[in-house]
């Protein structure tokens, strides 16, 4: 049994900015201590402003978290020492070179002399930018500058390290590198990572644990097997050649609720999602109880349950909706989910 406390725990918080915006409603999250955990959400969803909270950026309206064992609000600088912070925007200077970063962050954070020196060669040759220790940072490429921000997080070796979209903006190529550093980082170092996301196949291959954000609250954590793991046998997606509307909606959702196999069905717009057990045999079903419910199909598909239909199962719409429009998007209409 693990009784080391939370690296990470947060517990109702809630935060809202100028204008009424309301970023979280009652957001909770624990992180145990040497794993990988993924806030996986749309943009909108809330996840910069936990981490901002976390890191003793931002102060939340209610609620309480504690980061390596210290409160945000009565310790933040007992926090600050102890974590590490790789931001969506790159903080190094681009005029400075790589080296002249490294340095400069380490004395920050108080080390001097040959100690800071064996460190900064150390995380050059570990990010293999040591060919480019001198080069001015504003030359960098994308996945250089992103992995001298990652250097510059751990240059103190702390406790914790938070990763906030650590891959946006990056070519495959750049991310896929990304990912396998991370994934070293907490194998062979054993560090704490908080990392927030929204990219689904980000979440599913580095997280051992993920907490799904939507406006503003965790709807479901688990880990990411277990998660679709509870979707039963396989999700059927199709799409109409026509959009229904609310009617239209309630219509179809009960006509193949009343299947037998049909576990779940969702309609929004043009697409249809429904979970059975197995996605070919009831295929046939499907289209035939679509076209007497007068509703024609333009293509189908079969697949295994995937984060996407995790997102949709708990969040009630699908995360590309909720990605172009996190705040505004109506949930689909639903049946048979738990």
């Amino acid at each position: 049994m693990n009784t080391r406390a939370p690296a990470v725990q947060a517990c109702q918080l809630i935060k809202t900015y100028p204008g009424d915006v309301t970023a979280l409603r009652g957001l909770d999250v624990t992180v145990e201590p040497g794993t990988v955990f993924g806030l996986l959400g749309p943009n909108g969803a809330g996840k910069s402003t936990t981490v901002k909270i976390l890191t003793t950026l931002a102060r939340p309206d209610s609620g309480t978290a504690t980061v390596a064992g210290h409160d945000v609000l009565r310790h933040p600088d007992r926090v600050r020492r102890a974590i590490g912070v790789v931001a969506q925007n790159s903080g190094a200077d681009l005029v400075a070179t790589g080296r002249e970063n490294l340095r400069l962050q380490g004395r920050l954070h108080g080390l001097r002399g040959a100690g800071l020196d064996r460190r900064v060669d150390e995380l050059l040759e570990h990010f293999s930018l040591s060919d480019a220790a001198r080069r001015p940072v504003k030359g960098y490429s994308g996945g250089m500058r992103r992995r001298l921000d990652v250097a510059l997080g751990l240059v103190h070796r702390p406790e914790v390290l938070f990763l906030d979209e650590p891959t946006t903006g990056l070519d495959p190529e750049a991310r896929t590198a990304m990912w396998e550093e991370i994934g070293r980082l907490a194998g062979d170092e054993g560090l704490t990572i908080l990392l927030t996301t929204h990219y689904l196949e980000e979440a599913d291959r580095l997280a051992e644990r993920i907490a799904i954000v939507d406006r503003g609250r965790v709807v479901v954590t688990g880990t990411p097997d277990g998660l679709k793991g509870e979707l039963r046998g396989d999700a059927v997606h199709l799409e109409l050649r026509q959009a229904v509307g609310e009617a239209g909606r309630t219509l179809l959702v009960g006509a193949l609720t009343g299947l037998p196999g049909v576990h779940e069905a969702f309609v929004d717009g043009r697409r249809v999602s429904a979970r059975t057990a197995d996605g070919a045999a009831a295929m046939p079903a499907l289209l035939a109880a679509l076209e007497r419910a007068g509703a024609a199909v333009a293509s189908a598909t079969v697949a295994r349950p995937s984060l996407d239909d995790v997102y949709l199962r708990y969040a009630g719409r699908r995360y590309a909706d909720a990605e172009s429009a996190p705040e505004s998007a109506v949930p689909a209409l639903a049946a048979g989910a738990r």
